[in-house]
């Protein structure tokens, strides 16, 4: 869809576009590690305990952003990575997977209060491009959504799972049920965690908020310059319908025609909108591709300690028949 798109409007403005803003990739590659950093202390905040640290949690969100942005795992198998690795630092497995639900949930109230801001932005800029009728069907089906989400949680959404954890367990015995037993109980003791729930909105919504310094530094270095109100809105509502194609694997030619609709209510061209889509996926590029490899470098570790081990186990009861040796 992306080479349609490009082909459509123009490969030579696009690219002269690009190559004109390539300079701030590493710019907006900094903040999205600054955005990743702030979603790590929400992570942290809202699971509780003094360890792992800020530090591993950090490392783990990355990797964890990494595996969604640039695999075609429908957005689920960063998460289930993170999950993993928590527990690998010594998280326990219940606690690991409601904790990571909750975050994902205040990610999502948090988007959706971002969106929100951004709409109200618009208004205030111009009342009628405001009223548009996508933008009432996103102020309809976001909130119709999360309710439902959060209503599931409370009525045991993570019971069904521990439900089919445990007749997976009558099938493969050797199946470990520890990481998933409890994982509703542990879910609503989080969600009485009032005040840590807020701080981590606090921190996700701050996050958000930097992808909007991206928005406005790539597009002046296009010479397209917008306003930071201007650029509040591209970035809110752009980040949103990438967001309604959780899908699509990295969201491909769905953020992209996401942009072309919002840059469009400033006047800023299509070919420019897809530029600046191709300039946030270069950012992408630049700290995912280090997350994957750093991902496969902690698993391969642990594989080769593995390894290891049984060597060891094998040899140790040999010497204690011999303990004249």
């Amino acid at each position: 869809m992306i080479i349609g798109l490009v082909a459509w409007f123009g490969v030579q403005s696009i690219t002269t576009d690009i190559l004109q803003a390539l300079w701030v990739v590493p710019l907006t590659g900094l903040l999205l590690l600054g955005q990743l950093y702030l979603s790590a202390v929400a992570w942290r905040i809202v699971v509780g305990g003094k360890r792992p640290g800020a530090g591993a949690y950090f490392r783990i969100r990355w990797i964890r952003e990494a595996v969604n942005s640039m695999l075609p795992v429908a957005q689920l198998g960063g998460n289930l990575v993170g999950i993993r690795m928590l527990t690998q630092r010594g998280v326990r497995g219940p606690l690991a997977g409601a904790g990571t639900t909750l975050d994902l949930t205040v990610e999502a109230v948090t988007q959706f209060l971002f969106t929100f801001a951004g709409i109200s932005v618009l208004a205030a800029i111009d009342m009628d491009r405001a009223s548009a009728p996508w933008v009432k069907a996103a102020l309809t089906t976001m909130p119709l959504a999360l309710i439902g989400f959060i209503v599931a949680q409370r009525a045991g959404l993570l019971r069904v799972i521990e439900w089919l954890a445990a007749r997976l367990g009558r099938v493969f015995p050797t199946m470990s049920l520890g990481s998933v037993r409890g994982l509703h109980d542990e879910l609503m003791r989080l969600h009485r965690e009032g005040r840590a729930v807020v701080r981590a909105a606090g921190l996700h919504l701050l996050a958000w908020s930097l992808g909007t310094a991206e928005t406005w530094i790539a597009l002046r270095a296009m010479g397209r310059p917008a306003s930071l109100a201007e650029a509040f809105v591209i970035e809110s509502l752009g980040m949103a319908a990438r967001s309604a194609g959780f899908a699509v694997p990295a969201a491909l030619g769905v953020q992209e025609a996401g942009l072309i609709v919002v840059c469009g209510l400033f006047g800023i061209s299509p070919q420019t909108a897809i530029a600046l889509s191709m300039v946030k996926r270069a950012r992408e590029l630049l700290v995912g591709l280090p997350g994957l490899a750093a991902w496969q470098w902690s698993e391969g570790r642990r594989l080769l300690v593995r390894n290891q081990t049984p060597s060891v186990l094998v040899h140790a009861p040999v010497r204690d028949l011999h303990p004249t040796d």
